[in-house]
């Protein structure tokens, strides 16, 4: 298992949907890979700086992300990239807790 440092652009007006399918547990059921991604984009941090979405997650694809891009983020995130393949978990949060939360600053914020 790696953790992956990501970074990606919100789609925002798909936001509300994706914010319902983790709110659903839809994502969730999702294997193997849908618990670890409702923990991560819960978790999600938003840099205002870049306007991206950043976030760790739990990944065991080669390439990176593959099927959760393809089942998920590629729908609500555009220029995803993997900013570090292999980070310790803990870590890559603390990089990112000072930033705002990813769903006040994009659904709510523009609300």
């Amino acid at each position: 298992m790696a953790n992956r440092f990501v970074r990606a652009r919100p789609v925002q007006e798909r936001l509300p949907e994706l914010r319902e399918r983790l709110n659903s547990g839809e994502i969730e059921s999702f294997e193997p890979f849908g618990s670890a991604m409702t923990r991560a984009l819960n978790r999600a941090r938003f840099d205002p700086e870049t306007g991206e979405a950043v976030w760790i997650e739990e990944d065991y694809c080669s390439p990176p992300l593959a099927m959760e891009r393809a089942e998920v983020l590629d729908d609500y995130f555009e220029a995803l990239t993997v900013v570090e393949e292999d980070i310790d978990e803990a870590a890559g949060w603390r990089q990112i807790d000072d930033l705002p939360g990813l769903w006040e600053q994009t659904i709510e914020g523009t609300a």
